[in-house]
């Protein structure tokens, strides 16, 4: 009797290795359907096991490396585009002085030196009438020269500035129409 109970067991355990490496096998079987071709097989060959594993165990710590540092370049390049939209973006403020008479103040990039004859052409074409218009470089860098500049329409304003800040830009116009034409122009969102 104890010879058909160690028969058993023996089976038992004949069984559970059995599903055991079935387990495995299906699991490596998983491991190299998540590797790269080339790491996980050379020319057809497939890798022994402990190889295998040490060919998984560097892959992932690669990608680990290869996310840390491509999580360092989007904070880089993050911070770099934050600081270029600021310099970059033009701000504009309307103030209402009463009697239908307004302020604009625009601070926009050198790169937006069209911005300040898009706006007086804006003002004009709704019915506005520019009373007075001028500019000024605003020197807050040290190293930025300070070369103050006043806008007429005679005036040449291609000068290259750091930042360019309009101020005492007085028109008439009628509100909702101009602040939905500096929008179309591309000021959307800005305390228009």
């Amino acid at each position: 009797m104890e010879s058909s109970h160690g028969t058993s067991t023996k089976l038992e355990r004949k069984t559970v290795e059995k599903k055991r490496r079935e387990q495995m096998k299906a699991l490596y079987a998983k491991l190299d359907s998540l590797l790269p071709s080339s790491t996980s097989s050379r020319e057809g060959a497939t890798l022994p096991r402990p190889d295998r594993l040490s060919e998984a165990a560097n892959y992932i710590k690669g990608m680990q490396e290869k996310l840390e540092r491509m999580k360092e370049r989007k904070r880089q390049l993050m911070t770099r585009n934050e600081a270029a939209d600021n310099s970059k973006l033009p701000k504009i403020e309307v103030q209402n002085r009463g009697s239908n008479l307004y302020m604009i103040q625009i601070v926009s990039s050198p790169d937006d030196r069209a911005m300040f004859y898009e706006a007086v052409r804006a003002v004009e074409e709704e019915g506005g009438e520019v009373l007075n218009a001028s500019s000024r470089l605003r020197t807050e860098k040290p190293s930025t020269p300070s070369m103050p500049c006043s806008y007429t329409y005679k005036g040449n304003a291609n000068r290259i500035f750091d930042r360019l800040v309009v101020g005492d830009f007085k028109y008439r116009f009628e509100t909702g129409k101009l602040k939905e034409r500096l929008k179309d122009l591309g000021w959307q969102g800005r305390r228009v």
